[in-house]
């Protein structure tokens, strides 16, 4: 694997940027301004007072400009202008290295090469339970919220429209509302039991005063994970409800067996 190395900026001035050597710098820039105005003022003072002294004072500044002419050009403002341009340039450069992260670092991965975790390529969704050929699902693993939802997802599975879990406190027996392939009303109760715990006549007796009266129901389904009691069968058959046990319920969910609707013929 091929780390990529960090550029080496090349540092080709003679100098670098010192903070305590400029701001003194400009301190005694500050003082030698200070002291050259003092000076002005005392001068302008004595002017006023005895007017020969202008003609002194005129003498003596044309012969240190003379003198200093060549010392001038070293100390002049536009020189250490220039100067203070490029210190503050190369703090630029220096601040802007410190602050740039490291790249290529040995054993890391760029953040386009970190594969994204599963939850976050898969789309949200509460539990879809797919079915395939020689796939079982173990449905008395699932909670009660858990198993309506995968009974919910089998029918959207199979073109069932307006799928919908509306099981609660206050729900009158219907788990699950949908509309079948062939525009029939269905209404499901969903009993998550296990295999020593059968669905008995009372709550068939239960599902069977509301799923036709109150939801209106073309299809009244009972599903469980585990088996009915005789008694519950004899009265589901009498009312027109059609019980599903677990069995019946791997066969559907395998695609196997029938779905509940298809067990009801269609008025003509």
């Amino acid at each position: 694997m091929t780390v990529p190395t960090r550029p080496v900026r090349r540092r080709d001035r003679r100098r670098r940027f010192d903070l305590r050597t400029t701001a003194l710098f400009f301190v005694l820039l500050a003082v030698i301004l200070c002291g050259a105005a003092f000076l002005v003022r005392a001068a302008a003072h004595m002017v006023e007072s005895n007017p020969l002294w202008i003609g002194i004072l005129a003498t003596v500044g044309l012969a240190a400009a003379f003198l200093g002419r060549s010392r001038w050009r070293r100390f002049s403002a536009a020189r250490y202008a220039r100067r203070a341009a490029e210190a503050l340039d190369e703090a630029a450069e220096q601040a802007a290295e410190i602050l740039e992260p490291p790249r290529g670092t040995p054993g890391t991965l760029a953040p386009e090469s970190i594969p994204a975790p599963e939850s976050a390529l898969a789309p949200e969704s509460t539990l879809v339970l797919e079915c395939e050929e020689s796939t079982r699902v173990d449905y008395t693993a699932l909670d009660a919220d858990g198993f309506e939802q995968a009974i919910a997802d089998l029918c959207a599975r199979d073109a069932c429209q307006e799928v919908a879990v509306v099981g609660g406190a206050c729900d009158l027996g219907a788990d699950v509302l949908a509309v079948t392939p062939d525009g029939r009303r269905i209404v499901i109760q969903c009993k998550r039991y296990g295999e020593e715990n059968k669905v008995g006549s009372q709550d068939l007796q239960r599902f069977g005063g509301t799923c036709f009266t109150v939801h209106e129901a073309d299809v009244a389904a009972l599903v469980t994970t585990s088996d009915f009691t005789a008694p519950a069968l004899e009265y589901a058959q009498q009312c027109g409800i059609v019980c599903v046990n677990g069995a019946e319920l791997e066969a559907w969910c395998e695609g196997t067996g029938p779905s509940p609707w298809e067990l009801v013929a269609v008025d003509a």
